[in-house]
């Protein structure tokens, strides 16, 4: 399996394009300067590389996307959404375990 394979990080401008996919979208809200947010990244860029195919999965920086953030009412993070169809259908807020992430992923696949 390739472990080469990270969840990339995106912008604003390719967001909506990203979540109006047809298969699911995972998006890590993360920031730099967020210890816990070091603690999940692994977690998600192996979720990128056991999904790849099937789901995408992205990192959004909160401190560059503020306007997503607020949009989408991130008070705190790390932050993991889950789209399908541009729609939000799930959301875990703060550390969670690999197999949490991959089960709320599983349900919409």
């Amino acid at each position: 399996m390739p472990t080469d394979i990270k969840a990339e990080y995106v912008q604003q401008e390719q967001f909506e394009e990203l979540i109006n996919q047809k298969k699911p979208v995972v998006v890590d809200y993360t920031a730099t300067w967020c210890g816990p947010c070091r603690l999940v990244a692994p977690l998600i860029d192996q979720l990128a590389a056991d999904y790849q195919g099937r789901a995408e999965v992205v990192k959004i920086d909160l401190d560059q996307n503020k306007g997503n953030a607020k949009q989408y009412s991130i008070k705190s993070i790390p932050a993991v959404l889950i789209f399908k169809n541009g729609q939000e259908v799930d959301r875990i807020v703060g550390r969670a375990t690999y197999e949490e992430f991959s089960n709320a992923l599983d349900k919409q696949l």
